[in-house]
């Protein structure tokens, strides 16, 4: 296994823009409000072919007004004691500009607790008069000081030089060149978990990995960053690989009040348009709002695979429970007729989130409880399904037959006199599935008729949860060849200047 580097400090002195500057890549929201990062976000870094996991964490230390015994900040001092814990070498970031200060001390004595190498990088040294202030950190106790300026790129090669040269050896006993070693895994399917803000996310997260990675609290807002978990599963000895990326709840734009907000939103849009699979989380209390449709219709709009998960059920079982009660007692008292009818069931529920997510109606919807895990393993079964859905490749003969059928079964309605033909169809990519069909004239492939012919394919081969996408292409217009020829005009005209009897 790869080494992995550990980012720690105090708040707001350059910890995630160090780590967008060492990856190559904005990940981590980089703000100049303390406290942002909450979460740990990490990364896979190379450096001089030295391949390491790059672990960014929130700052070690309260800020104003914060108080120690409150969730949020508990659960990411966790987070960060957990990447200490884990981590073959810690970078330890403190600020040129503001000089030693007592939590950088606190935190050094907590450092050199772990018994882990520790390199201290002085950030934002961004000019030759700020680099005679790196000496004064040497009073940390540890043994190699080295400047940087994280947002200028300064300093950073003296400083991955000496982290690789610290990490683990990659001959070291339990790396992936040793005999025995396990086979790699299949290619990793990242899974974007979405929804609203407070419907759950992290907590799925938490309890499919069965470990408190992400930051949970019933504090909506408390994930901004996009954290990549990666998990895996072994299933009847297959071992699958998966990446589980946590988003920002997704809410109104006008209800996003600062910058940090908004750019945990885009960073959760961005989340949907690279993973593989999008779960939409719903809560079971608060039924299908708004802002959930908004939500499927972005997963819609960027063409990707859906599951979803209707979560919190055990607080909502309950309340079905009841309402069964009170409609049994209505019925003994012969109110029954004018007693609302209550959904009861698990296919009743499903049907009524598909009625109302009608535009996502190929996805499957998994009712779960993150908090006492009930039908978690459903989830997993219907993304491993929903994979391989996605990897399907339809020979072209039997989806020509298909084709073929469906038209036989159905004419598309003619248009201004003209009826659509089809030639030929093919399929040119798995994920999205997308088939080229080829026709006399694409204008008049209407969206109904398209869905009729995706529905039809869903039936002959499945693709629950994935998006079909059918792109007619028009067949090239016959070129008729030019003759040459004179106007007739002219060919008169040409007669008539003939004398009689010429040649």
């Amino acid at each position: 296994m790869p080494g992995l580097i550990a980012i720690v400090g105090r708040p707001n002195v350059g910890k995630s823009a160090l780590f967008n500057r060492i990856v190559g890549r904005r990940i981590a929201i980089v703000h100049d409000q303390p406290g942002v990062t909450r979460d740990r976000i990490s990364a896979e870094a190379e450096w001089r072919g030295r391949p390491f996991t790059l672990v960014d964490t929130g700052g070690i230390g309260l800020l104003r007004g914060e108080k120690a015994n409150d969730a949020i900040v508990k659960a990411a001092l966790a987070q960060v004691e957990l990447a200490i814990e884990a981590a073959s070498v810690i970078i330890l970031v403190v600020n040129v500009q503001e000089g030693v200060v007592p939590l950088d001390r606190e935190t050094a004595v907590r450092l050199r607790r772990s018994g882990k190498p520790v390199l201290v990088a002085v950030n934002k040294v961004d000019t030759s008069r700020a680099e005679p202030g790196t000496v004064e950190f040497a009073e940390l106790g540890f043994e190699k000081v080295l400047p940087v300026s994280a947002i200028h790129g300064e300093g950073i090669e003296p400083l991955l030089d000496a982290a690789t040269a610290l990490l683990p050896s990659a001959d070291a006993p339990g790396s992936p060149t040793d005999a025995g070693a396990p086979a790699p895994a299949a290619v990793s399917l990242k899974l974007a978990i979405v929804g609203r803000p407070n419907v759950g996310k992290s907590s799925i997260i938490n309890a499919l990995t069965q470990s408190e990675r992400v930051v949970v609290s019933p504090v909506p807002g408390t994930t901004r960053d996009s954290v990549d978990v990666p998990f895996e599963v072994e299933t009847d000895g297959v071992r699958q690989t998966y990446v589980l990326i946590d988003t920002a709840g997704l809410r109104k734009t006008r209800r996003v009040n600062d910058s940090i907000e908004f750019f945990s939103v885009k960073r959760a849009e961005d989340s949907i348009a690279r993973c593989d699979i999008a779960i939409l989380v719903l809560d079971a209390e608060a039924g299908i709002t708004e802002q959930d449709k908004k939500v499927a219709d972005h997963i819609v709009q960027e063409r990707k695979a859906c599951i979803v998960v209707v979560n919190k059920w055990d607080l909502m079982n309950e309340a079905v429970r009841q309402a069964r009660k009170e409609e049994i007692e209505r019925r003994d008292r012969k109110e029954g007729r004018d007693a609302p009818n209550v959904m009861t069931t698990l296919s009743e529920f499903g049907e009524w989130v598909q009625r109302h997510l009608f535009f996502l109606s190929y996805a499957p919807v998994i009712f779960t409880s993150a908090k006492s895990g009930f039908h978690l393993d459903r989830l997993l079964e219907a993304v491993r399904y929903v994979g391989a859905q996605l990897q399907q490749s339809i020979p072209t003969g039997i989806l020509n037959r298909t084709l073929q059928d469906a038209v036989e079964r159905r004419q598309p309605v003619s248009e201004r006199g003209h009826r659509l033909k089809f030639f030929y169809a093919t399929q040119v990519k798995q994920a999205p599935p997308t088939f080229l069909l080829f026709v006399n004239r694409d204008e008049l492939l209407s969206a109904p008729y398209k869905k009729y012919l995706a529905d039809q394919m869903r039936t002959a081969f499945g693709y629950e949860g994935c998006p079909l996408i059918l792109v007619p292409k028009p067949r090239p217009k016959t070129i008729e060849p030019v003759r040459k020829f004179r106007p007739a005009s002219a060919s008169r005209r040409q007669s008539a200047g003939r004398r009689p009897g010429a040649a």
